[in-house]
């Protein structure tokens, strides 16, 4: 080490005074590991700062960043406990073995020196000092630090083409999907010894290709209770758990089971949250933008044509506003045509839209965003059985091949659940002898690790048991293993497709799905001559094409009320009945809406705008609030309390008021107002309903038969 006197005229007295702090940094932990060497000597830099002038107990050691990459102060703890020390004026000196060691970014180097100039503070390393404040030494401690910026660079260029040449041969190791081994002898990937592993990958891929959605494989693997494994990736140490939507999804994606080796699938850039760096963001690049893919490397789970095949289906099963050509994957809705609709006006794909409480589904275009715009629609009540028609009737194959084929698909899907189920009871089983084993090899009068042993027998005892019973439990309920009669049912129902459509036990996805195998797409536009009609064009998978009509029915007029109802509110209009009193009248008779719900204010005023619009609905009289012969009006009584109309019109009805005059079809209610009545309509509206004080009429002589 070259030593440097203390007389520098660069160092002062006030550098001396203050704190000097020594910078330890390594890159990552496998320097800090390898390269101790670098290591010791930025801790020696202690011992430097004390040829300089400073005492021993003056120095500080700054090595909270051991392990962290300069390439940015963000995550780097110590760098910015040193930045703060020095704005406040504690640090005379900072000492690092380079400028790299400070900082790998011109930024933050930058900042730091614009920090050390403002409060005085020199930068020393093993060679020199150098003084912020002088515009050469600042110079100087730029160049350095655009070297160093470069020089992470350009290691970082020479690292990564070495990876990429490697990748190029596919010999440079990626850790692998579960389901493969890294083979370090022949440097290849390998299937996972482990058969339940290969059998639990096999079936995700399997199970997809029937259901065509990543959400009903996660659902049927839910149902059969089944597991998926999972390898750490630093230990290759295997467990199981339950299956997650998204794990099933990167098993689809992931181009290694179909035998192709890739490398720089993904890209990882430094990203902005609320305007600040702070964490590193991977993005998914496209199949084209990857950097190494090569086919036929190992073995393979699906072909590549499968592989992409899935690709294209699950980027279909996604829908959104910006991408309306995609079908999206089948859900449980009761529209049958979800996803495959077309607008005959437009071309645009039809969004399926539930009014009513989800009960009545219909196919809109919107040309955009505004909902008050609708290009066209259809009701799928109207188009889905006629479309279903036609397909049952045009898709006839030979009864007994399909009968065949459905058995033995059949026969398959179970018969793979059960050898999963066998398989876990398997591996539960030897869990359980090799716990055995280690309790039986112990020494007895080590009872320490014996008691240990037994426990954990014990419990590989229980798990075997409870994973025996559920295994009955499944195959009873799932019918893993079929007889002779389950084969003749499924055999006789694969020859009546329609029964097999209507049956009960098939859900609207499993139609939706048998739909969209032959239909690949329907347009919907309206026809109005000679008669309000829908044309249906169905596009099959094969290209050729037909055509039906459906009749476009009246809705309103499906809904239409009873024609005595309509009578009735005919006759109350025509004498001037409200609205209130001919719905009370038609509930009082047993009459019911076009829904079949009870009548109310809306109801027959909808009635009365549609059906009846010759008729003058009740016009609203200038009431006055008092007679002149002393006689209030429903309004007067309600100004005179200071309450709501409302209120008091509940009191007539519960029978706490009653009218002197009126009350009749179009007649309004007259009240009389006087000190006694008024006094209890005061205590009426100040009390609690159940606290209202009862009123006798005999103590109104002048008003006998004025309450009830």
């Amino acid at each position: 080490m070259v030593a440097i006197s203390t007389a520098n005229e660069k160092i002062s007295t006030a550098h001396l005074s203050r704190r000097a702090v020594v910078y330890v940094r390594q890159s990552s932990v496998r320097q800090v590991v390898e390269h101790q060497e670098s290591t010791a000597r930025q801790y020696a830099l202690k011992e430097h700062a004390v040829t300089l002038g400073w005492d021993a107990s003056c120095v500080d050691v700054v090595d909270e960043d051991l392990g962290v990459s300069g390439s940015s102060a963000t995550w780097r703890t110590g760098f910015s406990k040193l930045a703060e020390q020095v704005a406040h004026g504690r640090v005379g000196a900072i000492l690092a073995l380079e400028v790299s060691r400070l900082a790998r970014s011109s930024a933050d180097w930058h900042r730091l020196v614009e920090l050390c100039a403002l409060a005085d503070v020199i930068i020393a390393d093993e060679q020199t000092v150098y003084a912020p404040r002088d515009h050469n030494d600042r110079l100087l401690l730029g160049i350095k630090a655009t070297m160093s910026e470069a020089e992470q660079y350009w290691m970082r260029l020479r690292l990564q083409g070495g990876r990429i040449h490697k990748a190029r041969r596919g010999a440079y190791h990626v850790s692998p999907p579960v389901g493969y081994e890294w083979d370090a002898r022949r440097e290849r990937y390998i299937m996972d010894p482990d058969e339940q592993v290969r059998n639990a990958v096999r079936l995700v891929f399997g199970r997809f290709s029937i259901d065509g959605s990543a959400y009903r494989v996660h659902q049927h693997m839910l149902q059969h209770e089944l597991q998926l494994p999972v390898r750490d990736l630093a230990t290759r140490s295997l467990r199981w758990t339950h299956p997650h939507h998204g794990r099933i999804l990167r098993m689809l994606r992931h181009p290694f089971y179909a035998g192709a080796y890739v490398y720089g699938r993904n890209e990882e850039r430094i990203g902005l949250q609320d305007g600040v760096i702070r964490k590193r963001v991977k993005k998914a690049l496209p199949q084209e933008q990857w950097q190494v893919c090569l086919k036929n490397q190992h073995p393979e789970y699906i072909s590549w044509e499968d592989f992409m095949a899935n690709q294209d289906k699950l980027s279909d099963n996604r829908t959104s506003r910006k991408q309306i050509d995609r079908h999206g994957a089948a859900r449980a809705g009761c529209a049958l045509l979800q996803g495959i609709a077309l607008c005959g006006r437009c071309g645009r794909r039809m969004r399926l839209h539930y009014r009513g409480n989800m009960k009545m589904p219909i196919y809109e275009c919107r040309p955009s965003a505004d909902r008050s715009k609708v290009c066209y629609f259809v009701h799928a009540d109207e188009v889905d059985p006629a479309v279903v028609d036609l397909v049952l009737q045009t898709v006839n194959p030979a009864e007994i091949d399909l009968s065949l084929a459905v058995s033995q698909q059949v026969q398959q899907q179970a018969s793979e659940v059960d050898r999963q189920w066998k398989l876990r009871l398997e591996r539960a089983r030897y869990e359980a002898r090799l716990a055995e084993r280690r309790y039986k090899a112990v020494d007895p009068d080590n009872r320490v690790v014996a008691r240990t042993l037994e426990s954990d027998w014990n419990t590989q005892l229980t798990q075997l048991h409870s994973l025996e019973h559920d295994y009955e439990q499944i195959r009873q309920q799932k019918k893993l293993e079929l007889d002779e009669t389950d084969i003749k049912q499924i055999r006789a129902l694969a020859r009546d497709l329609r029964a097999v459509f209507d049956a009960p036990t098939t859900t609207n996805q499993d139609r939706k799905q048998l739909l969209r195998t032959v239909v690949a797409d329907i347009s919907f536009a309206p026809v109005d001559i000679p008669q309000p009609q829908t044309r249906v064009q169905v596009l099959w998978h094969s290209g050729a094409t037909s055509v039906l009509t459906v009749p476009r029915p009246n809705r309103i007029g499906m809904r239409q009320a009873d024609p005595g109802a309509i009578a009735i509110i005919e006759q109350g209009s025509h004498n001037q009945i409200q609205d209130r009193d001919i719905a009370k009248q038609l509930n009082d008779a047993g009459l019911t809406t076009g829904n079949g719900r009870a009548w109310d204010i809306a109801a027959v005023r909808r009635i009365r705008t549609n059906r009846l619009p010759h008729m003058d609905l009740p016009r609203r009289r200038n009431i006055p609030n008092r007679r002149q012969d002393g006689l209030y009006s429903l309004k007067g009584v309600a100004d005179l309390l200071r309450i709501s109309p409302r209120v008091v019109d509940y009191w007539v009805r519960a029978g706490k008021l009653t009218s002197q005059e009126g009350g009749g079809p179009g007649k309004p209610r007259w009240f009389r107002i006087d000190e006694a009545t008024l006094n209890y309509l005061n205590q009426l509206k100040s009390r609690p309903k159940h606290d209202v004080p009862s009123f006798h009429p005999a103590a109104m002589k002048s008003d006998r038969g004025h309450y009830e």
